[in-house]
């Protein structure tokens, strides 16, 4: 039996459960979300804990049974407490603005780069440089800070782009004068 799917997730009093034939459906503090239940698959509450079950030992069954449970904790944690990925933009000129529900991004391009913000998630940008993007779905937020930064990946020379908040850039050498 899967090792993760076994584990019981407690549900935390702020989050409001509502179990369905083929979703779970979470509502928290910071948002609403729902998980998609494969065929195979049951979820049930006790008392203060949600446990997962599969119907049979077949292949697809097991993989879904701990990917099930680790999607409806990632939403239970999303709608309690949300989650957060933060960029960082580097480069002399670089720097990003919110106007609204648009992200307004010089990047050194001859354009300015203007990004519609999706309603599930919100982003913030507390300095030029600094961008945080929140939200209760994991994946959502991820998304979006993953378009973010496809817009000036970090280059290897200089550094210059947007990076995540600790990421850490591999650095080459530039070349050099030889007589």
């Amino acid at each position: 039996m899967s090792r993760i799917g076994k584990t019981p997730l407690k549900v935390i009093p702020a989050a409001k459960v509502i179990i369905e034939k083929e979703a779970v459906r979470l509502e928290g503090s910071k948002g609403k979300g729902a998980v998609a239940i494969p065929r195979g698959i049951t979820v049930e509450q006790k008392d203060d804990q949600i446990l997962v079950h599969r119907s049979g030992d077949g292949k697809q069954n097991r993989a879904n049974h701990g990917t099930v449970r680790s999607l409806l904790k990632s939403m239970l944690i999303g709608v309690t407490q949300g989650h957060k990925k933060e960029l960082e933009i580097e480069g002399v000129g670089f720097r990003a603005q919110l106007q609204g529900t648009k992200l307004i991004l010089n990047l050194g391009l001859s354009h300015q780069i203007e990004y519609q913000v999706p309603k599930e998630v919100k982003v913030t940008v507390p300095s030029q440089t600094n961008i945080i993007v929140e939200g209760a779905d994991k994946n959502m937020v991820g998304l979006v800070a993953a378009k973010i930064r496809d817009f000036k990946r970090p280059e290897p020379y200089k550094g210059k782009g947007i990076r995540y908040a600790g990421e850490v850039i591999r650095r080459k050498q530039g070349k050099s004068a030889t007589k």
